[in-house]
């Protein structure tokens, strides 16, 4: 695998566990106790903790990618192991 192949999978494995990772830890100013700032939406966080999350992002992604890669390396699980994928898949026979 080329290693700009490798790059952006690994940004897709990132970006989705970020979207996975967002909401954890969230607490809006009704929950915290706190005044909330004039205009702001009543589901915005007090403390998004922007910085923590980013490093659990690249360290999940991180794990994840390992194992892709684990997986592309060795062929754990290939296209033959995925039950439906020769009866309706694109190589499907008629296709």
């Amino acid at each position: 695998m080329k290693v700009q192949s490798a790059l952006a999978i690994y940004l897709l494995f990132w970006t989705l566990t970020l979207f996975a990772v967002l909401p954890f830890g969230v607490r809006t100013a009704e929950e915290d106790g706190s005044e909330a700032v004039p205009g702001q939406a009543n589901s915005a966080p007090t403390n998004p903790m922007i910085g923590r999350k980013l490093l659990w992002t690249t360290a999940i992604s991180g794990v994840l990618f390992g194992l892709f890669m684990a997986n592309y390396v060795y062929g754990w699980i290939g296209v033959d192991d995925v039950p439906f994928w020769r009866t309706r898949g694109p190589y499907a026979p008629g296709n």
